[in-house]
């Protein structure tokens, strides 16, 4: 059973309508998720792998860019499709079928990807604001932290508004490099030939971090939970009809991200490989563009458009870690408290790798961070394959033989080249180790082991025995109620906190609606907590604690109208949350109802304490109204 807090995004699911009449209304409202989606394709990361890709090796490596960007829409297409079918997205699914081991150490390598992504943000933002305003990269790695605000707003905007935002973004970095290409003016001959698979040693690693940049792992979690934002029905044919129109979105988003970077690639090889210039830094790039094509205004829509592209994967980022952190631990964490622990996993490591190495590391941090995402790839891959072809989850809507077949060549593909990588980089740091080379086989041969056994079990789990592929944790789904639970008065004594404003109203509202249904006593409780009652407590007879009185007073006649019990409870004190709590365990309540301050982002941390306290000391059911 998927109740309200089992659901991917649980604020946003099922929220936009998708009951149009005629085919184009209906694509639009399905358009979206996958342009959402589509960021992550288009990130800081993919610029420092695209321009080293065309920097050095000229238009060799574009068909890494159509291959990887073929892979990710079939891939993206059977995340989307397993959201639709199941209801779950990736994580939830992983969860709920594999062991808590497992569960585990899949979320936490998907946490290192998300870290990895994080990273590359940071430092695309950083080199935008040095670019446009000429800050110090150290000091544009702290100013991008300073996100976690911007997207504590966005987390409350209405989804439909969130994506056409993001899609503002897109075209204002698919302009821009349309217009590079314009005058980068790149022989489409030349271009043409490097759709031609060829891959060295020399290229692998610039290869893998393309693969790695443009196939993100994390994106196969968020996008099964997006399409869940869109209403359709539980029938067969209402989820073929959503899947339908999820597929024509990814294609349309995803051939858009395929056409920036190919624009990247192509600008950085007519322009730099061209004129045998080595890209070693973003900035290079940007301060070479414009001399080598004599127009100023081609370093400027560079830099604009690293700074978007930064600025819309971190929107995206966050909503993915959420994802991944409920999914995985069934556990949730504000957006903004999760924001702040994962870039501040990427600041430190990039503020303490240009404070010693100097800002030219930058470049090299952004391709290792696609290439760390490339190694998570297969963790997320493999599971989404196995669920998608799974008749048991999926029904009739399971993946067909031919999609199968193409779904496990791409994890091939993925699974060789990150081997090949691995052993290629571990010969090479052994290498140049020398005499220390045992003490890295010490640190790193475990680790690698212990991957590799996770990565063997995930590949073989539906063939294994069942006492090592034992289900996860199911959602959890209430239970029936019985006649005795139906027919029993839960609320003999209820609490009732007053602090003689508008909010509370409503609770006395509620309060007398359970008070008739439960023949309950509400117990009225009000906190003085001005100077003078501070001072002499109940002597205290200022105006405003004789209104206070007249304010109870005229609440208990108002209640003794409808023959409901009542007791005035009034404490004198500076911490209403103590006094509350103290009075809840003097006068054993069955229910607590309290009025809702209702106050907005900064107010909730500086105000929003005396429920939190409260619900947290006491094990009492708290009805809480806005």
């Amino acid at each position: 059973m998927i109740t309200a807090d089992t659901r991917s995004l649980s604020e946003v699911h099922s929220s936009v309508s998708t009951t149009y009449q005629g085919f184009w209304r209906r694509l639009f409202a399905f358009a979206g998720p996958a342009y959402l989606v589509s960021v992550g394709y288009m990130d800081p990361g993919n610029w420092a792998t695209d321009l080293e890709g065309g920097a050095r090796f000229g238009y060799q490596l574009l068909w890494v860019l159509v291959l990887s960007n073929a892979m990710a829409i079939l891939l993206q297409t059977l995340s989307a499709r397993l959201g639709i079918v199941c209801g779950r997205d990736l994580a939830q699914a992983c969860r709920e079928s594999y062991p808590k081991p497992i569960t585990i150490s899949l979320w936490v390598l998907c946490e290192i990807a998300i870290s990895a992504c994080d990273l590359a943000e940071v430092i695309g933002a950083a080199i935008a604001l040095q670019l446009l305003f000429g800050l110090p990269l150290l000091a544009g790695v702290m100013l991008a932290a300073m996100d976690t605000l911007l997207v504590l707003w966005f987390s409350r905007i209405n989804i439909r508004f969130f994506e056409g935002m993001i899609l503002i973004l897109i075209a204002v970095i698919g302009m821009c490099f349309a217009i590079e290409v314009y005058l980068a003016k790149p022989d489409f001959g030349e271009v043409a030939l490097g759709l031609i698979p060829h891959l060295n040693k020399e290229n692998l690693y610039v290869a893998i971090g393309i693969l790695g940049a443009t196939v993100m792992p994390h994106n196969l979690y968020l996008h099964s939970a997006l399409v869940q934002t869109r209403q359709f029905g539980s029938s067969l044919k209402d989820k073929r009809t959503a899947a339908k129109f999820n597929l024509i979105d990814s294609a349309v988003a995803l051939n858009a991200s395929l056409f920036v970077n190919a624009a990247i690639l192509i600008v950085s090889s007519a322009v730099f490989f061209k004129h045998g210039i080595e890209v070693t830094q973003i900035q290079q790039a940007h301060l070479l563009l414009s001399p080598l094509l004599g127009v100023k205004l081609a370093g400027i829509l560079f830099a604009v458009a690293l700074f978007c592209s930064g600025q819309s994967s971190t929107l995206t980022g966050t909503m993915a870690g959420q994802i991944v952190m409920e999914g995985f631990l069934n556990f949730r964490m504000r957006p903004w408290l999760r924001r702040l622990i994962t870039r501040s996993l990427a600041v430190i490591p990039a503020v303490l790798v240009i404070y010693l190495t100097g800002e030219n590391s930058a470049y090299k941090l952004l391709i290792l961070s696609q290439v760390i995402l490339s190694l998570q790839l297969p963790f997320a891959v493999v599971p989404l394959i196995h669920f998608t072809s799974d008749e048991n989850k999926m029904g009739a809507m399971a993946n067909a033989k031919w999609v199968k077949i193409l779904a496990w060549m791409c994890a091939t593909v993925i699974i060789g080249l990150n081997g090949w990588l691995v052993f290629s980089t571990l010969s090479e740091w052994l290498e140049k180790a020398g005499p220390t080379g045992i003490f890295v086989q010490m640190l790193l041969f475990p680790i690698l082991f212990g991957v590799g056994l996770l990565l063997l079990w995930i590949l073989f789990v539906p063939i294994l025995p069942s006492q090592l592929r034992r289900s996860g944790q199911t959602a959890t789904s209430m239970p029936a109620p019985t006649r005795e639970d139906t027919n029993l008065s839960l609320y003999r004594t209820i609490l009732v906190p007053l602090d003689h404003s508008a909010k509370d109203a409503k609770a006395i509202s509620h309060a007398t609606a359970f008070a008739l249904q439960h023949h309950a006593k509400l117990i009225l409780m009000h906190v003085e907590e001005d100077v003078t009652s501070l001072l002499y407590g109940t002597m205290a007879s200022t105006a405003e604690v004789e209104a206070g009185r007249a304010y109870i007073e005229s609440i208990v006649k108002e209640l003794d109208t409808q023959s409901i019990l009542s007791e005035v409870v009034v404490r004198h004190s500076n911490s209403p949350s103590e006094q509350i709590i103290a009075v809840a365990k003097s006068h054993h309540p069955d229910l607590i109802i309290m009025g809702s301050h209702g106050h907005k982002l900064i107010g909730d941390l500086v105000m929003g304490h005396t429920i939190n306290i409260v619900r947290h000391a006491l094990d009492i059911p708290i009805l809480i109204v806005k």
